[in-house]
């Protein structure tokens, strides 16, 4: 199927595409503000910016888009028809910089959580639930 928007209509919604105050990063941060967690977001001093920082566990959290960090057999993360060798070697490389920092920031001693965004769409309570155990773990 051919793109119904020309070169530049497409390079501009494109553009318009949020990197950081998502309507889902929003809606954790708001659940963890009010369960009482206290964070930084998008600290550019920590390798790959990580969506929310909790300074007091050493902890990071980034929440990540299923299609443009390709999450592994989930429905959200196909490619698209059109232009596949350029979309694959692009979202490749994106899962190469998000192992490379995972791996950078445990070496600094943070822990390291990925929420995906098909968790928080299917099942957003219990995901957060979820989320809070895995940084009371940190705790004890």
């Amino acid at each position: 199927m051919a793109d119904c928007m020309t070169k530049e209509q497409r390079s501009r919604n494109m553009s318009h595409i949020k990197s950081k105050d998502t309507s889902i990063e929003l809606k954790v941060r708001k659940y963890l503000y009010h369960h009482g967690f206290r964070y930084r977001k998008n600290v550019k001093t920590l390798p790959g910016k990580p969506d929310i920082v909790l300074l007091k566990y050493r902890t990071v959290i980034f929440i990540n888009g299923c299609f443009w960090h390709h999450h592994f057999n989930c429905k959200y993360a196909t490619l698209p028809k059109t232009r596949q060798d350029y979309w694959l070697k692009k979202i490749n490389r994106n899962v190469e910089n998000d192992l490379k920092h995972y791996k950078e920031l445990e070496q600094m001693d943070y822990k390291v959580i990925v929420v995906w965004e098909c968790e928080l769409k299917e099942c957003f309570e219990y995901r957060m639930e979820k989320l809070i155990e895995e940084i009371i773990e940190l705790i004890i």
